[in-house]
């Protein structure tokens, strides 16, 4: 496993939540268990990613992307701070944070180095933000617990 340092955290930054991710290939992974492919060669890193609630998705520099191998799945309209954009998400990215996994989308971030970690994956795995302790916390409501919710 590799180590992508996408941009240093800031202590200064009051507020600004950062955290180390372990970001994998859901396709290296599965051909991984099914024994056609070596552990080894499952492409995995750990990337700084920045804890963003405004952001939807779990999102990655185009270069990271391309490093994941993670497919294109399309375009999707996006607001963004400048304004609307076509942007592109891929497929098949599995992320562990503080010990919970999920499965995700990720949205291209052609311009930005850092990774940004948004609401849909925060809500997988039932992280709330902390920006006073600058962290990530289980959420109270679960007792700190991971746990879904299907109402």
């Amino acid at each position: 496993m590799s180590t992508v340092v996408l941009e240093p955290r800031r202590n200064a930054d009051m507020g600004r939540v950062v955290v180390n991710a372990i970001v994998s290939n859901v396709d290296d992974r599965r051909r991984a268990r099914r024994g056609e492919l070596p552990l080894t060669q499952v492409r995995s890193a750990v990337v700084s990613t920045l804890v963003d609630s405004g952001a939807t998705y779990f999102c990655l520099p185009q270069s990271a992307i391309a490093e994941f191998g993670l497919p294109l799945n399309g375009v999707r309209p996006t607001q963004t701070a400048a304004g609307l954009r076509q942007m592109k998400v891929y497929g098949g990215a599995h992320l562990e944070i503080e010990g919970r996994t999920c499965e995700v989308e990720v949205m291209s971030l052609e311009e930005s180095p850092q990774a940004l970690l948004g609401q849909i994956p925060l809500e997988i795995l039932d992280f709330w933000v902390d920006p006073v302790n600058q962290r990530l916390v289980g959420n109270p409501e679960h007792g700190g617990q991971w746990m879904a919710e299907a109402f």
